[in-house]
């Protein structure tokens, strides 16, 4: 799941982008609206969580600009302005979520995720193949019945092979899902992520290489 920042105050988008981060999520950070707009016209994003008032501008005004242009990308208007008036505000201009200033950061988590699920929730939240079952709701995966301890990144990136079973996932597409802008397409993140997921899943493998393209996660061939 990839999620977009848009906060103008540096030591806060850190903290809501490390907050993000460190629950697995891809997150691209901008401190504007222009460059939020640039952002979003390039990149399909799960969820964008706006400051509400920054000095480009009143970031309701671009959301409810946005919903007229047919765009449905999750809002979480995240600010200082607590009154209701102010909350009904943001949900009549197309926002999906209201975070007043201050907040824990385990909540804001909570309610970016639920607002990606939301919008991929014609994803199953639970992928089964073979003897591997992945939980998307609890973030839990298990083998053969036995629950396995993966990191946030490579959960991630397991949750992105197993809604695509059975296709080849492009190293590209990987990276783009489950890392951020300053991930660079051509190391080998992807590679060395993989080779820990497989030594965690165990024998017979079920992530294949394909060759000059990416990944597939599929049953085991047959003799292998």
């Amino acid at each position: 799941m990839r999620v977009l920042v848009i906060e103008d105050n540096d030591d806060l988008r850190f903290t809501v982008a490390a907050a993000l981060r460190g629950d697995g999520l891809a997150v691209d950070e901008v401190a504007d609206l222009p460059a939020a707009d640039e952002a979003l016209f390039i990149t399909a994003y799960d969820c964008a969580v706006f400051d509400r008032m920054l000095p480009s501008g009143d970031a309701l005004d671009y959301v409810q600009n946005l919903r007229r242009t047919g765009r449905t990308v999750p809002v979480l208007f995240l600010t200082a302005r607590d009154r209701v008036t102010d909350r009904v505000e943001g949900f009549a201009a197309g926002g999906d979520d209201y975070l007043v200033k201050p907040f824990a950061a385990p909540e804001l988590v909570a309610r970016v995720r639920s607002l990606c699920r939301r919008a991929g929730s014609a994803r199953p939240p639970i992928h089964r193949v073979a003897d591997l079952e992945i939980d998307t709701a609890r973030r839990q995966v298990r083998r053969n019945g036995v629950l396995l301890w993966l990191t946030s990144k490579e959960f991630a990136l397991l949750e992105v092979l197993a809604t695509r079973t059975d296709q080849a996932v492009p190293r590209a597409e990987l990276i783009e899902k489950c890392w951020d802008e300053m991930a660079e397409p051509s190391s080998n993140v992807v590679d060395v992520l993989v080779s820990q997921l497989r030594r965690k899943l165990g024998d017979p493998p079920l992530i294949h290489t394909v060759r000059g393209v990416g990944y597939r996660l599929a049953r085991a061939e047959i003799g292998r």
